[in-house]
Parts: structure tokens; C-alpha cells; sequence
């Protein structure tokens, strides 16, 4: 081989060589490395005294120190896709020598994962092209191709290839992306197979899907997830795995002190890293061992509902990305414990409207069976014993019927979702026996809506007769009566309806703001404590039947 600068100072030497020898003549020092490395040669002759030669020998001396050092791998390729050089980077992921041989051969025929399938085709057309490689061992290259036009610009002489490993980010973006579709997985369910399946059941699949997941792709194995009851700020466990048996059940509160990591998260809606739990002051021991935490919060619609807790015994053994991969995995967790939840308000709901619709449309009848009934055994009661027992029955029965509605409706949204809210604030009046004499039939059945609710028993009557007759020969908590029944005054009927059932709060209703035969104020003079004014306000109607002992204005009871 000759290599001559562009001043062609070797050609004497080439001419006596030239009989008994075959001479390849280079210009370019690369090209004359490349196919050194590539092919057999006997000699090598180069112009010292060509300063074109020597400095361009040196720069490609420098060039090359600087590519060996390079975390890149670099390898110049024939058109033919043969590769003619490569640095020590390149080298370390190939198999065996890389010099004469094929690009994809030496990677080991790597997978092309796109953008561009056919990246040196396109090289070769003159354009710089970019695509991803996957290659044996299971490493990730980014490989961008510049093509070496000739002097002319006519065609492509070489190409040079630049290889990045990207593997520790694909990889990264596999496991992003493996979160994103087990997430979006994590409440999903077949609709046959949703039908079939109660609330109870769909939560437990839920925690079974979150163990799964939790181990599988985050590879934790001690973790623990609470939900927060937003009335109690409490932190309820909803399952736990690795944890020592007193801290599994452990209840923390969503407070920044005195509650550990758990409640400072739930607090604050921050993640927390504990590096180490020997010198962390909000830290309280949960797995047994363990030297370092990190804690999430469970997020949706802007509102924390919970927390995810993972420990490690090994010290520091969280990092920042970990932090993201949770807070990621934690988003889909939320977001099915949120839909979880409302599927099961939903059906709570449903029932609750179904079954007020099934009590509004017996109220009133079952009302007209009690009444009547009522009136007939007042007639029968120690004058045909075996008539008035059979009317019991019949009484009996009738109100069965609202009771065993009311205790369906109880069974079926109990099991599914917490205590309402007003039923917490007035548990004094479940299971109170109410009756309200009203002529009005929607105030009769506003009084059932209502009252129901809260767990009362209601029985209505019309007028004051009916009234006296079932405050008679039933008992009662309360009796609310209107001060203008059809065949009863207002004092009258809290004279003698007070008369029949001495325990009972009686109330007195009335729909205008003056009583012109002073019946209120007569029966104030016997004791009487309280007067609603229809259309009366629930937080009044409950009032008057929870504390008796306040003032008669506007609803209100005397002290």
C-alpha cells in the first residue's frame, strides 16, 4: 500500500515497484487504515517528507484516542455494509473481530425497532437517518447513520454509524408503559362477568390485582394501603403484605404530627422518602427490619382517599425514580379505588331510590289498612275476643310489610358503602314509632319520605278520630297533629291525644301563621312544647323530635 498526499510525490517509487509488485495507491489515511485492518498487505510505504501525508496522519491518530474514549460506539461502513473501522465502544458489543464484516453481523443481527427499517438503505440515498436496534443481549442501541458523500458528490463513499446505548431508558419507558396498561387494567372486568359479581368480591379482585402488580412490577414486597374516611380523617388499612402483625391493623389519622410518615402524607398529599428509619423522627416501625420507606399518596379528583406505603431492609433503598414509578402506579390506584367507590354509591343509590319508590307507593295504603283495621277492633276489643285477635294479626301483618321493605333496603346498601352522614348525626331516631294526623295526603307522605330516611317507623292518619283511635291501641314515641282536622280542633286533639299516649311528644302542625280560636296558646297552658309550621324544614321537623324542650317559635322548642 502507497499512501500520497495530493501532490502525488510517490509516483517514482510506485513505477519501480510496479513490475514485481501490486500496488494499492490511497489518498485519503482513513480509507488506507480501514483497509489495512480489512486485507493482507506485504508493505506499506508513505511520504514522510509530505506534510499533507503527515498531518493528516496525526489528526487521524488524535481522532482515533479521542473516539476509543468515547461512551459511544462508533464504526465507519462500507456502501456495501461492510464495517472498516470501529472504536473500542463499538467494539465491546460486538462478537469477535468486527473489521470485514457485515454491520448486522457483528451486533449479533440485531432487532430494528423503527422509525426507518431499512436505515442504511436510506443512508446510502444521501439522507442522515436515525432508528432504534434491539440486540442479543437484550441491550438497546440508538443508531444514527451520516453518509460520506465522494468529492464529487455523486455518490457515497463511506457511512458513519454512531451507536448510543439507551437501554437503562427503554427500559425505564417498558416499565412506564407496563404500569400504565396494568393500571388502566386494575379495575377493568368483563361485564357478564361484573353482573355477577357483589361489591365485596369486586373490592377483594381489586386487592388481589394490586398485590399482583405491586410485586411483579415494582418488585415490593412489603407494602400497605389505607384509605382515608373523610369524615373521620382516619386511615383505614385496606390491605397489607410483609407488615408485623400489630402494624398491619395499626390506624393512623391524616394529621402532619403524631400519626408517622402515613399521616403526614395523607396530610400534606406529598410523598415522603425515608432513606433510613433509624434516624427519621416520623417514622413508626411497620415491617420488622426494615431501614428505609417510601409513602405516596393516593390521589383523585385533587382529593387525597388514601396512602401506599413500601418498606425495604436494606438502607437507602428508594431512589428518586422510584419515587416517580410509584407516584405513577399510585395515580391508576386511586383512579380504580374512586371508580370502585362510585360503582358502589351507584348501587347504593339505585337501591335506596327503589326501595323509597316501593315504601312511597305502600305508605299510604298500608296507612288506610292500619286505620281501618284500628277502627274495626276498637268495636271488637272485650265484646268478640276471637275477632279483635284475628284484627291484631291483620295489623300486625300490614305493618310487616313497611318493616320487612324498610329492613330489605337496610340489607342491601349497608354491606356496600358506610352510614350516611345524617344518619350518623340523628341516631336517636331510628327505630322511633311516629304518627302524624294530617288531612293533607302529601304532608302524610312527606312525613313517610322523610322520616323513613332516618330509620322512623310512620303510621298517618286523616282526621282526629282515626288518630285517637291508633294512639288508642298502638304506642307511640311522638304524635304530630295538625291543629285543623276535619273533625278536631287543635286544642282538642292535643288534650285528648295526650290523654291516650301520656309518653308520647306530642307536636302540633299548622300551615298559617294565625290561630284564630288561640288553640296553641291553650295548649301551651297544658304542656305543649313544640309547634311546626308546614311547610316545615327537616332540620326543624328533627329538631322538634329530638329535643322536645325548647321554645314554640318558628318551629322551635321551649326550654
Amino acid at each position: 500500500m502507497v499512501l500520497e498526499g495530493p501532490n502525488h510525490r510517490a509516483g517514482d517509487f510506485v513505477e519501480r515497484c510496479q513490475p514485481n509488485w501490486d500496488v494499492v495507491r490511497v489518498e485519503d489515511a482513513a480509507r488506507g487504515l480501514a483497509l489495512l485492518q480489512s486485507e493482507h498487505f506485504d508493505g506499506f510505504y508513505a511520504d514522510t517528507q509530505d506534510q499533507a501525508i503527515c498531518a493528516r496522519g496525526e489528526h487521524l491518530l488524535q481522532a482515533e484516542r479521542v473516539l476509543d474514549v468515547l461512551p459511544d460506539g462508533v464504526a465507519v461502513v462500507s456502501p456495501d455494509l461492510k464495517v472498516t473501522w470501529a472504536n473500542t465502544t463499538f467494539e465491546k458489543w460486538c462478537t469477535g473481530p468486527v473489521v470485514g464484516r457485515g454491520f448486522y453481523d457483528v451486533l449479533g443481527s440485531p432487532g430494528l425497532l423503527g422509525p426507518d427499517y431499512c436505515p442504511f438503505h436510506t443512508a446510502l440515498a444521501g439522507k442522515a437517518i436515525s432508528t432504534r436496534l434491539r440486540c442479543h443481549d437484550n441491550r438497546y442501541l440508538e443508531l444514527h447513520i451520516t453518509p460520506v458523500p465522494a468529492a464529487d458528490g455523486r455518490h457515497v463513499t463511506q457511512l458513519i454509524s454512531l451507536c448510543r446505548d439507551v437501554t437503562a431508558e427503554a427500559q425505564k419507558q417498558q416499565k412506564l408503559d407496563a404500569l400504565h396498561q396494568a393500571g388502566s387494567q386494575l379495575a377493568a372486568l368483563d361485564p357478564n362477568q361484573l353482573a355477577e359479581m357483589s361489591m365485596e368480591e369486586r373490592v377483594e379482585l381489586l386487592k388481589l390485582n394490586i398485590r399482583k402488580l405491586t410485586h411483579d412490577l415494582l418488585r415490593y414486597d412489603v407494602i400497605k394501603i389505607c384509605l382515608l374516611d373523610p369524615r373521620t380523617g382516619r386511615l383505614e388499612p385496606l390491605l397489607h403484605g410483609g407488615m408485623k402483625p400489630g402494624a398491619a391493623e395499626r390506624v393512623f389519622y391524616a394529621r402532619a404530627e403524631g400519626n408517622g410518615i402515613t399521616g403526614f402524607v395523607a396530610a400534606t398529599g406529598k410523598s415522603y422518602l425515608c432513606p433510613d428509619t433509624t434516624t427519621d423522627p416520623l417514622y413508626v416501625e411497620g415491617a420488622e427490619g426494615a431501614r428505609s420507606s417510601l409513602t405516596v399518596p393516593l390521589i383523585a379528583q385533587d382529593q387525597v382517599i388514601g396512602t401506599f406505603n413500601v418498606e425495604s431492609p436494606k438502607l437507602n433503598a428508594f431512589g428518586e425514580e422510584d419515587v416517580k414509578f410509584a407516584e405513577i402506579f399510585c395515580r391508576d390506584v386511586a383512579s380504580a379505588l374512586y371508580t370502585l367507590q362510585l360503582l358502589t354509591a351507584e348501587k347504593r343509590s339505585a337501591t335506596s331510590q327503589s326501595v323509597e319508590a316501593i315504601s312511597r307507593a305502600v305508605a299510604l295504603p298500608v296507612d288506610d289498612i292500619l286505620t281501618a283495621a284500628t277502627a274495626v277492633l276498637d268495636r271488637y276489643v272485650g265484646h268478640d275476643a276471637e275477632m279483635a285477635d284475628k284484627l291484631r294479626k291483620i295489623l300486625a301483618g300490614a305493618r310487616s310489610i313497611k318493616q320487612l321493605i324498610q329492613k330489605l333496603g337496610e340489607d342491601m346498601t349497608a354491606t356496600s358503602t358506610p352510614t350516611r352522614p345524617e344518619e350518623v348525626a340523628h341516631p336517636g331516631l331510628k327505630g322511633q314509632r311516629i304518627l302524624v294526623a294530617d288531612n293533607d295526603e302529601r304532608v302524610r307522605l312527606s312525613a313517610h319520605n322523610i322520616l323513613g330516611r332516618f330509620g322512623c317507623v310512620v303510621e298517618t292518619a286523616r282526621d282526629g278520630q282515626e288518630a285517637l283511635t291508633m294512639a288508642k291501641l298502638s304506642n307511640y314515641d311522638a304524635i304530630l297533629a295538625d291543629i285543623r282536622l276535619p273533625d278536631l280542633g287543635g286544642y282538642d286533639a292535643y288534650h285528648r291525644l295526650r290523654e291516650a299516649q301520656p309518653k308520647a311528644r306530642v307536636v302540633l302542625m299548622t300551615a298559617y301563621g294565625y290561630d284564630a280560636s288561640h288553640s296553641i296558646v291553650r295548649a301551651r297552658q297544658e304542656g305543649l312544647r313544640c309547634v311546626l309550621y308546614k311547610p316545615f324544614r327537616v332540620d326543624q321537623l328533627l329538631d322538634a323530635l329530638e329535643n322536645p324542650r325548647r321554645d314554640g317559635q318558628n318551629g322551635k322548642c321551649e326550654p
